[in-house]
């Protein structure tokens, strides 16, 4: 009876393992032709490797190479103009490009999407978080020359009346240190190889900033003076010069009149006691 169980268990144990072998068999085979009809499927549509989004870049957002990817895209619905392998977005000798407007992750690169080399979605691209655009007028002296670049630092001097604190006259004072240019008249771009003799230049400052050079260019005249590439100093203490000081002439003091002693003697008429002015002797 022990002979015929056991006999019956090894015939069951190898009847499941042969429905196993026989199940991953089935299975294998399944998955490999499911492959091999996903790639005849591929093969059938006619593909091209095009440069598209990773992920969703934002309007004025440069362009990295984190943010783009080759990627197989259908021939027959290929947009006009792709970057490819032969005509890259972004590499050796291509400068900055960003984003013309917003571009959604898995986009397809197009001209009409991002800059040209080097170039920029506008002012707004320029400024940082809580900095605004504001224009000054220059002209040939106060605007060094045509010497000024976009990306270039400038001190803001203004020069005005003062007529508060008992002081009046003209005085020069230094307003704003290390003013960040972002356009000369209506340029964003640097042009090294040419001069411009710019009527206007756009800075990128705070609102505070901005308050006080509208107040100032109102008021007065405003003098840029350029600051070197490498100069980080910050200027910590106030520069401001009148013509006195601009030609070492110390005010002086004023004379105060000497003041005239009064001399008085009490008399006491009835219950009052009445103060009359006497003169006064040494």
């Amino acid at each position: 009876m022990r002979l015929v169980f056991g006999l019956v268990l090894l015939v069951g144990i190898g009847l499941a393992g042969f429905a196993v072998y026989m199940a991953q068999n089935y299975i294998g085979a399944y998955e490999n032709a499911l492959v091999q009809a996903r790639q005849n499927q591929v093969a059938s549509v006619p593909t091209q490797m095009i440069y598209v989004s990773t992920k969703e870049i934002p309007y004025g957002h440069e362009i990295t190479e984190e943010d783009i990817k080759l990627a197989p895209w259908p021939e027959e619905i290929l947009p006009e103009g792709v970057f490819t392998e032969n005509s890259p977005l972004l590499g050796p000798g291509i400068e900055r490009r960003v984003a013309l407007r917003n571009i959604e992750p898995f986009e397809a690169m197009l001209p009409t999407k991002v800059s040209e080399p080097g170039g920029s979605a506008g002012l707004t691209s320029f400024l940082e978080p809580g900095e605004t655009a504001f224009a000054l007028k220059v002209d040939v002296a106060t605007g060094v020359s045509g010497f000024l670049r976009p990306g270039d630092r400038v001190d803001i001097y203004w020069t005005g009346k003062v007529n508060a604190g008992g002081q009046s006259g003209s005085v020069t004072k230094l307003i704003q240190t290390g003013v960040r240019l972002i356009a000369v008249d209506q340029k964003a771009e640097t042009n090294a190889n040419a001069t411009i003799i710019a009527r206007t230049v756009t800075v990128a400052a705070s609102r505070e900033v901005v308050s006080v050079l509208t107040h100032a260019q109102s008021t007065g005249k405003l003098t840029l003076s350029l600051i070197g590439v490498t100069d980080t100093a910050l200027v910590e203490e106030s520069i401001e010069v009148d013509q006195l000081s601009m030609l070492g002439i110390v005010a002086e003091a004023p004379q105060l009149a000497p003041k005239e002693e009064s001399c008085f003697t009490r008399v006491r008429r009835g219950a009052d006691v009445v103060q009359i002015p006497i003169p006064c002797t040494n």
